[in-house]
């Protein structure tokens, strides 16, 4: 029962930090340079002020900011985004066509940087003071400072160019009309160095994270107790120090979840990724308002929900923690 509560309090919270997200972010892009109907005008070939006119009107932009938010956020109750300016099509037809690339994407990044992260973090811990310690220290503070954009360029001329092991960009062959096992096979070809590139930020700071809460979880008592008993040091890591170290990173998580997101916007460009991410980007450029703010909308919530996911791991990693509101 207390968990229920719990959750509904926090889906309550929720809600009111998106809109409040959806408020900011159209108040943002309506204050950003740039007038889409004129944009659209132009690429029309036409420069008539009348012509320019009837777009506004149709699009809703001849009325004053504070009417427009009133009306996105109508159509939003009614799960309605809105049509794109530049495809003339529901925003959320376009989105729902891209988002499950991206889930694809950060998903398979956000388990390689656990696991990867976690597991080193505990092998550095294990051999404090060591050369292995210092070159997995070392090495994950280099790919901390690497920016993404630049691991994946290198990636794409090492891997891809150089080596042949792995396609530079996209999701799927073009043109192999591949089905069933081939098919995901495939897909999961192209997604190891996307994938790989935007988890490798990650990995270094679980890495440090998790190494950090290692060696202080090593010096608690009830860790030197569970020697003293008698019990087997692979279990008193698996039981005992890696189920406390965990705790710093599932806080991490919740932190980091919107930035895998923002990250996915420069791998999905660089790796020519078809995710919301790239779409985000295109629409930017193309001053396509209700499309930007539909990409807006879908990754705040799916940044709310990692960190409920976040909230309710806690409980789970150790049962001492009690849910609070």
């Amino acid at each position: 029962m207390d968990r229920l509560l719990f959750f509904g309090r926090r889906c309550f919270k929720a809600v009111l930090v998106i809109l409040c997200v959806i408020a900011i972010n159209f108040a943002l892009i309506r204050a950003a340079p740039g007038d889409p109907a004129t944009i659209l005008a132009g690429e029309a070939g036409a420069v008539d002020a009348g012509f320019v006119e009837r777009i506004r009107q149709d699009y809703g932009l001849d009325k004053p900011v504070p009417v427009q938010l009133l009306t996105y956020m109508k159509q939003l109750l009614s799960f309605e985004l809105g049509n794109s300016y530049r495809e003339n099509r529901p925003v959320k037809e376009i989105v729902l066509e891209k988002l499950p690339a991206t889930l694809l994407l950060t998903l398979s990044a956000f388990l390689f940087s656990v696991a990867v992260g976690v597991s080193l973090g505990i092998a550095a811990a294990r051999r404090a003071g060591t050369w292995f310690d210092t070159f997995i220290t070392a090495g994950s503070l280099v790919f901390f400072a690497m920016p993404l954009f630049w691991i994946g360029l290198l990636a794409i001329v090492l891997f891809s160019m150089k080596l042949g092991w792995f396609p530079p960009y996209g999701m799927s062959s073009v043109g192999a009309d591949l089905t069933g096992w081939a098919a995901i096979l495939d897909v999961a070809h192209h997604l190891v160095m996307p994938a790989v590139t935007l988890g490798l930020f990650y990995v270094a700071i679980y890495t440090r994270v998790t190494r950090a809460a290692a060696l202080e979880v090593m010096d608690q008592d009830f860790v030197k107790t569970a020697r003293a008993k008698g019990v087997p040091e692979g279990r008193v890591w698996r039981s005992h120090i890696l189920r406390n170290s965990v705790l710093p990173v599932i806080t991490f998580i919740s932190l980091q979840a919107g930035h895998i997101l923002g990250g996915s916007v420069l791998i999905e460009t660089v790796f020519a990724w078809p995710g919301i991410g790239r779409l985000a980007f295109d629409a930017l450029f193309q001053r396509d308002y209700n499309l930007l703010l539909a990409v807006f909308f879908v990754s705040s919530v799916m940044v709310v929900i990692f960190n409920l996911i976040a909230d309710m791991l806690y409980s789970l990693a150790d049962p001492r923690i009690e849910l609070q509101t």
